[in-house]
């Protein structure tokens, strides 16, 4: 790649990650830089098929949700580091570690996900991250975890 891509919208996060709704949970990354961190955002609706039972006239954004919408802010960002768009990249949770919550996150709401790379490199399988989302400056949810990726195998 020529030029270092510093942001990612839908187009191309779907380019990148293989989710597609109702698990397509990024809308789009900003602030990328290389494999050491990004910003991604989520906007949350009232039209997310969760919130028909999670919880019927309290709708809430589930927690594992939450943690899934930060692994792929992360994929999206080394995604992009690594040039994989159209690529076929699949990427797996290995671990979820030092998870907290501490605000509901709900319909109207913008999720951001600040996230860092704790370890990995170019080339490596094994990629561990830590994360902060927040709505409105406020702690939503904080975690680490590792992932795996499946790189598609280069054709001869």
């Amino acid at each position: 790649m020529s030029e270092e891509i510093r942001s990612a919208d839908i187009q191309l996060i779907q380019r990148i990650l293989p989710h597609r709704y109702p698990f397509l949970l990024v809308d789009k990354v900003e602030e990328i830089t290389g494999t050491q961190s990004a910003v991604g955002y989520k906007n949350v609706t009232m039209n997310e098929p969760h919130f028909q039972g999670h919880f019927p006239g309290t709708p809430i954004m589930p927690g594992v949700t939450i943690v899934e919408a930060m692994a792929q802010t992360a994929g999206v960002m080394i995604g992009t580091a690594l040039d994989m768009a159209d690529k076929e990249m699949l990427i797996y949770f290995m671990s979820i570690d030092n998870c907290k919550f501490r605000r509901k996150v709900v319909p109207g709401d913008v999720l951001r996900m600040d996230m860092k790379t704790l370890r990995g490199k170019p080339g490596g399988k094994i990629w561990k991250f830590s994360g902060v989302a927040t709505v409105e400056g406020d702690m939503a949810a904080e975690a680490e975890f590792m992932a795996m990726l499946d790189l598609p195998k280069e054709a001869s």
